[in-house]
């Protein structure tokens, strides 16, 4: 099912409140059912496994999702008696629709999603079916809104993008969400959009499939970092009239700064803007267990290689932008 998901083109002038609509349709019902709980080799989930065993989805491979998943993953297996199978996905929609059809216990998703879903607003995906299972567990760390392209492109700012191939990211993710918020808010609405992992979108820049990617994400993103290394890249800007255009329409933006050197051959501060990552759950999990993995991934903060500057128990409610689970209330009181 997520293959030919992630294949999914969209032809120029699209509608994109049409395409939003028929991309958050397919995160809540069919992504929602690309991957389930772990099972037994029999095929068959026991008991006691049910009761230990927790389905976390993350994002991409190539992402920051998917490898700081695993980092709690180890940290609850070495503090606690639950285990976590880590699972990847299209990201915060699709992780949102696994959730709330119970297929995920735990999951990464971004601050905005989080707000649409529980309300029934923001995105068609939601207009209307708020997502009540929803809860919080914790805010991470800033999700940078990177675009990139090669700098041989010609494209420089964000005007230069009008006309051309752009991959917004896997279809019914938070970063198209965000691709397709900002290009919006700045008036592009000529251009040919493909869907598509950050590992994928590297490619296409490489094989100049496409002319630009959309990544979110904190930074450094391994894909990035590996395109860097094979070829001289731009990082476009979303700064000044556009960043505030950006920022008016859409409450959730904050001002980010992916600083010079981060990325091979960008020896600038490049501005631009980002939303959280936040760890989310649903409701009628049991409240000791959630509060167990809450605290063991918040009390083994020194265990984590990933992000360790933002994440934190202080800063944990930092953004958060729903109601938290009841395990977490108590854990951080």
């Amino acid at each position: 099912m997520r293959g030919s998901i992630v294949c999914y083109r969209m032809t120029r002038n699209t509608s994109r409140r049409r395409f939003i609509q028929a991309a958050g349709g397919a995160s809540l019902v069919a992504l929602a059912g690309c991957a389930g709980n772990g099972e037994n080799g029999e095929g068959t989930t026991t008991e006691e496994e049910e009761t230990t065993r927790f389905s976390w989805h993350a994002g991409g491979t190539s992402g920051t999702y998917y490898p700081l998943s695993n980092e709690f993953k180890t940290v609850v297996e070495d503090n606690t008696d639950y285990s976590l199978n880590v699972q990847s996905t299209g990201a915060s929609v699709e992780n949102v629709g696994s959730l709330q059809s119970g297929d995920a216990d735990f999951a990464l998703i971004q601050n905005d999603i989080a707000y649409f879903a529980k309300n029934g607003t923001g995105i068609d995906a939601f207009d209307g079916s708020p997502v009540e299972n929803l809860k919080g567990v914790a805010t991470l760390y800033p999700e940078t809104i990177t675009v990139v392209t090669l700098a041989e492109s010609g494209i420089s700012t964000l005007s230069d993008l009008e006309g051309k191939t752009i991959n917004t990211g896997d279809l019914g993710s938070g970063t198209q969400v965000n691709a397709l918020q900002i290009l919006e808010a700045v008036g592009i609405e000529d251009f040919d959009e493909q869907n598509a992992s950050f590992g994928q979108a590297a490619d296409q820049l490489r094989d100049g499939d496409v002319d630009a990617a959309f990544v979110v994400g904190g930074w450094p993103v391994g894909a990035i970092e590996d395109l860097a290394n094979t070829n001289d890249i731009e990082i476009v800007p979303i700064a000044g009239d556009n960043r505030a255009a950006v920022k008016d329409a859409a409450s959730w933006f904050a001002d980010d700064t992916i600083p010079g050197g981060t990325y091979s051959g960008v020896e600038s501060d490049v501005e631009t803007v980002a939303v959280q990552a936040m760890i989310a759950t649903r409701s009628g999990l049991d409240a000791d267990a959630v509060e167990t993995v809450t605290a063991a991934i918040f009390d083994n903060v020194d265990a984590l290689s990933t992000k360790t500057d933002f994440i934190s128990k202080e800063s944990a409610q930092d953004g958060m932008s729903i109601e938290l689970h009841e395990g977490a209330a108590a854990y951080f009181g």
